[in-house]
């Protein structure tokens, strides 16, 4: 199946959508619980979300050196989803801030130490299998999958128990998921450290003295770090302009659905034939798009549709800057490569935008209200830099 024995293939997808799965059960709609009946600020709001941020920052350098060097990736994967569903169980009735910040930072340090952890393992068996690395977009394809059929998923249950009032429904169906991903993890092929008795993550570091690495980590850091603003705002832009709370998981999810379709169609070929620089600028593009739309005057269905463009960006930045991590990362150093790139892109990037974002809308909010079109022009501006940028200094080689 794609070119890799049919097993392997199933267990790597199922290992893939259910790291997303956990994810987008909760990342795109908690915003709207936290400044609906939690009544957070827009900073304090925007601190909640600087929790996977802050952890990304260091944990998948951790986890990456700690895989590479020493535990199988397998048993980390298993032990970090099961502790962090306790967590996520927790912060569901957790009402005040600092108690609520602590609990999702705990959180966020399981999750982070995963992320990169199940791209390395995906990259080690299709290796061991001598499998192109290019057919690791069949199995990216099931994150977008996952995150998609998680919102669908949360919004009929809003629509049959009637959860969404209070929102704290984002976070039970997480901490659920990650207990069956701790499952499923132990149960994946046995993935050993390389014990190469050098230190992994210096190596991997070593990359940033390419300047072509150097410029696709600093994008990495300011294009991922935009998407903050998409995740903050978008739950209650969509709210603000006529969508019902109990829609907002579906609609969002349209990012999702695009986001399977060009992983599965479109990533790969482009790759081939466009290689990594146009393949990156197109998702900086994308994005670009998604901002300016969502500038301008619109009806809804315009908004819903415009979600498309996150899922063509994140496939065609986020998903395909992995892809050139794996392609292009020293003998040995898989988990540490992934987790470099994981750090600039889910770690300081996010944090950043995150701390950036919460400002913007906090400064943008007249009488309770906020104002959009000034806000999504910050991100829009910034992702203009990231493409030209991308356009006159990646060079495509490493």
């Amino acid at each position: 199946m794609f070119g890799m024995d049919t097993g392997l293939y199933l267990k790597l997808s199922a290992l893939m959508f259910l790291e997303f799965a956990v994810w987008g059960a909760w990342y795109p709609v908690l915003a709207a619980r936290l400044l609906g009946p939690l009544k957070f600020t827009g900073k304090q709001t925007g601190w909640i979300y600087s929790a996977i941020p802050l952890g990304c920052i260091f944990m998948p350098l951790v986890a990456g050196q700690i895989a590479d060097q020493w535990v199988n990736t397998e048993l980390i994967l298993a032990a970090a989803h099961l502790v962090g569903a306790l967590l996520l169980f927790v912060s569901a009735w957790k009402k005040d801030f600092r108690v609520l910040f602590v609990v999702m930072l705990l959180y966020a340090l399981c999750y982070a130490a995963t992320i990169p952890l199940v791209n390395s393992l995906m990259f080690y068996h299709l290796a061991a299998n001598k499998v192109d690395v290019a057919k690791s977009a069949y199995i990216f394809m099931w994150a977008p999958i996952a995150w998609a059929l998680a919102g669908y998923f949360l919004t009929g249950l809003r629509w049959v128990a009637r959860t969404a009032e209070q929102g704290r429904d984002c976070l039970v169906l997480a901490a659920v998921l990650s207990v069956v991903m701790a499952v499923v993890s132990s149960f994946m092929p046995e993935t050993p450290p390389a014990r190469s008795g050098e230190i992994p993550m210096v190596k991997a570091l070593a990359m940033l003295g390419n300047p072509t690495f150097l410029v696709f980590i600093l994008i990495s850091i300011a294009a991922a770090g935009m998407m903050q603003f998409y995740f903050l705002g978008t739950a209650q832009f969509m709210q603000d302009s006529g969508i019902a709370a109990k829609n907002v998981p579906a609609a969002m999810a349209v990012a999702q659905a695009m986001q399977a379709v060009a992983t599965l169609a479109a990533l790969s070929p482009l790759i081939a034939n466009a290689g990594f620089r146009w393949t990156l600028t197109l998702g900086t593009l994308s994005w670009l798009i998604m901002y300016v739309i969502y500038v301008a005057p619109k009806p809804a269905w315009a908004i819903v549709a415009g979600q498309s463009f996150h899922g063509l960006a994140y496939v065609f930045f986020i998903i395909a800057g992995q892809v050139f991590a794996g392609a292009v990362a020293p003998e040995g150093t898989a988990a540490s490569t992934q987790a470099l790139t994981i750090t600039a892109q889910s770690g300081i990037g996010l944090f950043l935008g995150t701390l950036l974002a919460g400002r913007v809308m906090d400064r943008c909010r007249v009488e309770g209200r906020f104002q959009w079109r000034q806000i999504w022009t910050v991100p829009g501006a910034i992702m203009l830099v990231c493409v030209l940028a991308l356009i006159l200094l990646f060079k495509g080689t490493v």
